[in-house]
């Protein structure tokens, strides 16, 4: 497996240390990927998102959708099998699974919905009024501070001397 090193990325950045880790356990993940069962991500705009599991076969209550910290863990469970049945083939895949997602700050899961063998979970990203991006007021230094002073000083030398 071939490894990255990010390093000079952080050089000229700050406050991503994060960005390494989740770098890191995507490739692992990626490594130990089943691919079961099949998911679609959607980014329905800028602050919501949508995640759709194909999981045919599960019942509601198979099934547990948790939000710990930054991930979402989205795991099933049979609770029955269908032991006296004499399948001549079996393609339907009904084992039991767990998928972890890596959700970035302030994203959260608002609803999810089991419908047609598709589970969709929605997501949306609320950023704190407090952490939103504001623009700051660029203003002539005020009379009373030093640089105030100092330019009123010069301006009063510049008026004696002319």
């Amino acid at each position: 497996m071939t490894r990255y090193d990010f390093s000079p990325l952080f050089r000229s950045t700050i406050g991503f240390d994060r960005m390494a880790g989740l770098l890191d356990t995507a490739m692992k993940a990626a490594d130990h990927d089943s691919g079961y069962p099949p998911y679609d991500i959607m980014q329905a705009d800028d602050d919501r998102y949508r995640l759709t599991l194909s999981i045919a076969g599960f019942s509601e209550d198979e099934l547990t959708v948790e939000q710990q910290d930054r991930e979402l863990v989205v795991s099933g469970s049979k609770n029955t099998r269908d032991n006296e049945a004499s399948f001549l083939h079996r393609g339907i895949a009904t084992r039991d699974f767990r998928r972890v997602f890596q959700l970035a700050d302030h994203v959260s899961v608002s609803g999810a919905n089991l419908s047609n063998g598709l589970l969709t979970i929605d997501l949306l990203r609320e950023v704190p009024e407090d952490q939103k991006p504001r623009r700051i007021e660029i203003r002539e230094s005020a009379p009373g501070s030093l640089l105030g002073k100092a330019k009123k000083l010069l301006s009063d030398k510049s008026a004696k001397a002319a």
